[in-house]
């Protein structure tokens, strides 16, 4: 019997034996039609790593750093085309206008809370000039984006170290990612619970989309097109104010301009869970293609073309939606209560959104 279906056939004793809470798959909650990739992660993209940090002291700290690294190598040697689309840009990410005027990344993608994002990027530039090779470069972009998690941690004391970004980059792996009160998501809040790290993927026209969002916002929640907020209190109450990093990768050949494409159709899957990506919200796409045909030597005079058609690039989109989507509901899912430094943070109640869910013939059957 498979991981999946034991957790949800155990589901009920699991939420009262306070055992780690199940992903919205384990849970019943399938969202979308297309199959995932193995881990169900960002990680299935082939290439990617991810690595991360939490700092947590008392109520006052609440925070971390997550690294993601499109390849194992040398960034800077051997680029990545990427694109980064601004759903509402009220938010502080780092290293954006090159990224948009090039059309390329030339770092990993670091992610933290907002008032650290200048010191993580400070510490991920000492990491990139001290790797092999780069003794004499003169300028790089880091880029670094975050979401606001100053309710649980005291976000003034900026309390990141290039310790703990070395310490993220340095242990990026592959395989399974961990979610919820991890990382950059160690204080984040969304839809009036703890919100927090989350991770999905889908395969589509013969290519993988894996997606990790840092989730820290609000509006009405729903899942599955289904309006659980109805049965929630306080994300019925909450204004919608607050941010969130989509991070999108895949092996599709995809140039900038494809992957501007599909960085937009992330937002298809924020705006099914009941954002509005209000005023007061910075709602990031960062999509990037791990091809071996795309990569692009630092001193190539031409660089190869490869890229599929826009007639191909429809399964795709569906794939970023859904992963996107799903990707939040992990990241809900598996967050944990924490105690902060203005409020709590309690973590989703998952008995009424599954009742919810049930009753609305939106969660799978026990076979």
């Amino acid at each position: 019997m498979r991981l999946s279906l034991c957790l949800f056939l155990l589901l009920p004793a699991i939420l009262d034996a306070g055992v780690p809470r199940p992903r919205a798959r384990e849970a019943g909650v399938i969202i979308g039609t297309l199959p995932t990739g193995k881990f169900n992660a960002i990680t299935d993209v082939p290439g990617v790593l991810v690595g991360q940090i939490k700092l947590h002291e008392g109520k006052s700290l609440h925070t971390g750093v997550t690294a993601i690294r499109p390849h194992g190598g040398n960034l800077f040697e051997e680029r990545v085309p990427a694109a980064i689309h601004v759903g509402n840009g009220f938010g502080k990410l780092i290293g954006a206008t090159q990224v948009a005027e090039l059309g390329e990344l030339e770092t990993p993608i670091v992610l933290t809370g907002t008032l650290s994002v200048w010191r993580a990027a400070d510490a991920l530039t000492t990491w990139m000039i001290e790797q092999p090779g780069m003794e004499k470069v003169r300028s790089i972009n880091p880029v670094v984006g975050e979401t606001n998690d100053g309710q649980l941690s005291d976000i003034r004391a900026r309390p990141i170290e290039p310790k703990h970004v070395f310490q993220a980059l340095n242990n990026a792996q592959s395989g399974p990612v961990e979610e919820g009160t991890v990382g950059a998501g160690a204080g984040t809040m969304c839809f009036g619970y703890k919100g927090g790290i989350g991770t999905s993927s889908r395969v589509a026209g013969g290519y993988t989309i894996g997606v990790l969002v840092q989730s820290n916002y609000g509006g009405q929640l729903t899942i599955a097109g289904v309006p659980v907020w109805k049965a929630l209190d306080k994300a019925s109450k909450e204004s919608g104010d607050g941010s969130i990093m989509m991070i999108v990768a895949t092996d599709a050949p995809l140039d900038a301009r494809l992957l501007n494409r599909l960085a937009r159709r992330a937002l298809v899957g924020l705006a099914r869970t009941g954002s509005v990506m209000s005023n007061g919200s910075g709602d990031y796409v960062i999509a990037f293609s791990t091809a071996l045909e795309c990569r692009r030597k630092r001193d190539a005079k031409v660089h190869p073309i490869a890229e599929l058609s826009n007639e191909a690039m429809t399964p795709l989109f569906q794939a970023a939606a859904e992963a996107t989507e799903e990707a939040i509901v992990n990241s809900l899912f598996k967050a944990s209560t924490v105690e902060g430094h203005l409020r709590t943070a309690e973590k989703l109640p998952l008995e009424p959104v599954l009742d919810a869910l049930r009753k609305a013939g939106a969660l799978a059957q026990k076979p």
